[in-house]
């Protein structure tokens, strides 16, 4: 029987695209009797899960990451190590690049484990986390620091068996840095659940609040500068002048920049905070609601939120760089902002309001969308990680 373990330092409870990939490949490989697959979860304790008939969570206690996180990074081998002798997997894929790609790249060369090894590239983290944090020091320490972590992912994924990527542009960036032996699989969308027909007639005349011109936004994303949380909340006060309507703005999730969250809840009527969303029905239900969605990362590698908003029928303005860009390119189903600043990103949002094209920006949002399904995704990996 073929065996495949999956790593990952990026896992977290309340995570967004990460987390939705692991569930999602943990569904798919439930119930199948010809491949026994292992989710090395990073947890409180140590104990084994039997989620189907050849299908387990290894939980593996991992002290949390310092700070406002739910992440718990894996530093060294000596917890990992037992549980990939033991389950010998033909193929591991490492969902992180951080400390995880060089541990289980040691493990099975200490072990003389038989398992291919596959990096799934979730972050493209020289530019979005290398170069875009050194981003206006002195004597060009972005670039060098840029430079610095291509040479470190050369070292550590071109002794894979493959590396693995969602977006073009960003394989394309991967290429151009010397990444080898890479593979574009793009993810999925549960089309029957993020569908247009999940609008709630009652939560949309709720968000609304008595005015049926009442733009209705939604923002399910990481509080954090990296997601634009920082200049949609800088946008909206300019949006209260510019509408003849103030806008009502949903803001679902957790993370570092939660307290200014809060503040703008509490201080603007019609912005609301809704926690992060466990259910994924739920989320559905906001999406199909909404008038607007918003992709302003950059830096995206596929953007699995932003794909269920537009299989929901939920247009976008999207930043000008990676997935979010090559969404909104391919799909038409909304904006792509160059420069994303508070005072552009207010204006596209007038010109959305005052835009006759609102309906067909939702249709070719679900049309785009409901061809990216999760079965052709994890059947292309299975296929790789079989045949490569």
């Amino acid at each position: 029987m073929f065996t495949l373990v999956d790593c990952n330092n990026f896992w977290s409870p309340s995570g967004g695209g990460v987390r939705r990939y692991h569930l999602e490949k943990m569904e798919y490989f439930k119930d199948r009797a010809d491949v026994k697959y292992v989710f090395v979860m990073h947890d409180s304790e140590t104990y084994t899960e039997q989620i189907g008939s050849n299908a387990y969570i290894e939980h593996l206690k991992v002290p949390k990451v310092f700070g406002n996180w739910e992440y718990r990074y894996l530093t060294n081998s000596d917890r990992i190590a037992p549980l990939l002798v033991k389950h010998d997997p033909d193929a591991i894929e490492v969902g992180s690049p951080y400390i995880m790609p060089r541990i289980v790249n040691n493990v099975v060369t200490k072990h003389h484990l038989k398992a291919r090894v596959y990096g799934f590239w979730h972050a493209d983290f020289p530019v979005t986390y290398v170069k875009r944090f050194l981003s206006g020091l002195p004597f060009s320490l972005d670039q060098r620091g840029e430079e610095l972590a291509w040479a470190y992912a050369r070292k550590n994924y071109n002794r894979m068996t493959g590396v693995l990527a969602s977006s073009e542009i960003i394989l394309d960036r991967m290429k151009l840095n010397g990444i080898e032996n890479t593979h574009f699989v793009p993810l999925g969308v549960n089309e029957v659940l993020f569908n247009p027909d999940k609008k709630d007639l009652s939560l949309v005349e709720e968000l609304k609040a008595g005015d049926s011109n009442r733009l209705v936004m939604f923002f399910p994303h990481r509080f954090c500068k990296e997601k634009g949380l920082d200049v949609l909340l800088d946008a909206y006060p300019i949006l209260c002048e510019k509408l003849n309507v103030e806008p009502t703005l949903v803001l679902a999730g957790m993370g570092p920049d939660i307290k200014r969250v809060q503040l703008a809840a509490e201080k603007y009527e019609h912005v609301h905070f809704k926690g992060f969303i466990q259910s994924k029905e739920e989320m559905a239900t906001y999406y199909a609601s909404a008038d607007l969605g918003f992709a302003l990362s950059a830096w995206e590698t596929f953007g699995l939120s932003l794909v269920e908003a537009l299989s929901a029928g939920l247009p976008l303005i999207a930043a000008g760089d990676g997935a979010a860009k090559e969404h909104i390119d391919r799909s038409g189903a909304g904006y792509v902002l160059d420069t994303v600043t508070p005072e552009n990103l207010a204006e596209m949002i007038v010109a959305f309001v005052n835009s006759s094209e609102r309906v067909s920006f939702k249709v070719k949002a679900r049309e785009y969308a409901k061809h990216l399904n999760w079965k052709n995704c994890f059947d292309k990996l299975l296929r790789i990680y079989q045949e490569s």
